[in-house]
């Protein structure tokens, strides 16, 4: 069993501007399937489209924000919304309207989807 806090887990450059990253569980504390990660997204930033192999799993914790498949439909989510994102479906963020929008996010323990300081040493 691994048990652990948000506030004590490192946050991390996405190379977003104003985005960051907490990796909550990963293959270096023992998760052999998936990965959760903590996202933090500052007022005016932006994730733009993109598209993975994998699939993810969102869940809104924080503040307001809009999801987008292809940069022109934007749908606004709320704290309690969920999201299913299947693979290699395009996908973009972005927070216009709260101070934080924050996140988790689940991805299978993929070597091509997980950065090699995330894995067992």
């Amino acid at each position: 069993m691994y048990i652990g806090h948000v506030k004590d887990t490192p946050e991390k450059d996405t190379g977003f501007e104003g985005v960051t990253i907490r990796w909550l569980i990963s293959p270096k504390v023992g998760a052999k399937n998936f990965a959760m990660r903590y996202f933090v997204m500052k007022k005016g930033s932006e994730i733009p489209v993109h598209q993975h192999d994998w699939e993810h799993e969102i869940f809104v914790v924080k503040g307001e924000g809009y999801l987008t498949k292809d940069g022109k439909n934007w749908f606004k989510v709320v704290p309690g919304s969920y999201i299913y994102i299947p693979p290699n479906e395009p996908h973009g963020y972005k927070n216009e309207d709260s101070e934080t929008f924050e996140f988790v996010c689940l991805i299978p323990a993929k070597k091509e989807a997980i950065p090699e300081d995330e894995w067992a040493e």
